[in-house]
C-alpha cells in the first residue's frame, strides 16, 4: 500500500510551515489515515496520534459521543464525525482534528449503501464537514483507501486556505 507522496510532503511541509499539530479519529478507515500521517517526512513534528474507535461503546468511552445518537444511528451521522473531530483535538492537545465514521460494505444499517461522513476540527471549530458516497460494490479496502485519499486532499485544500490567508 502506497499513499501519494506530493500530498503526503505537501501535508507535512504545510504543517510545519504554519507550526501547527494534528491528530486522527477513525472508525470505518481502521486506522489508514493515521498509517497515511506516520508515512509523511518529519511526522513526530506535527502528528501527534489518534484513536481507531470501531463500536459504539469506544467511542462514547474516548471520543465523547453522544450514546443515544449512537445507539440510533448506528454511530454514522455527520453531527459523530464533528464530535470525534473536536474531541480528538481536544485529547491530543492538538490544532486539527480529523475525523471519520460510516461504511466500507453494503449492511442493512447503511440502507446498504457505502457513504462515510468525515470533519476536520480546528482550533475548537468545525471548518469542515462533509459525506463521500460510494458505488454500492465498491469492495471495503477500495472504499476505505478512497476515504483516506480523499480526506487527504481535502486536508490540502483546508491547508492552503490556512497559508493564503497568512
Amino acid at each position: 500500500m502506497k499513499f501519494q507522496q506530493n500530498l503526503l510532503e505537501y501535508i507535512s511541509n504545510s504543517l510545519i510551515t504554519v507550526n501547527e499539530t494534528v491528530s486522527v479519529a477513525e472508525s470505518v478507515t481502521s486506522g489508514l489515515i493515521q498509517l497515511a500521517f506516520s508515512q509523511m517526512p518529519n511526522a513526530s513534528l506535527f502528528y501527534k496520534g489518534g484513536i481507531t474507535a470501531y463500536t459504539l461503546p469506544e467511542k462514547v468511552k474516548f471520543l465523547n459521543i453522544n450514546r443515544i445518537e449512537a445507539k440510533e444511528n448506528d454511530c454514522v451521522t455527520q453531527n459523530i464525525a464533528d464530535t470525534m473531530a473536536l474531541n480528538v483535538a481536544q485529547s491530543f492537545e492538538t490544532d486539527w482534528g480529523i475525523a471519520i465514521t460510516g461504511y466500507a460494505t453494503p449492511v442493512r444499517s447503511s440502507g446498504f449503501k457505502i457513504f462515510a461522513f468525515f470533519s476536520f476540527g480546528y482550533q475548537g471549530e468545525t471548518v469542515l464537514s462533509k459525506c463521500i458516497e460510494l458505488h454500492p460494490k465498491t469492495q471495503a479496502l477500495d472504499a476505505q483507501l478512497f476515504y483516506t485519499e480523499f480526506i487527504l486532499g481535502c486536508f490540502k485544500t483546508e491547508l492552503n486556505k490556512l497559508i493564503i490567508s497568512n
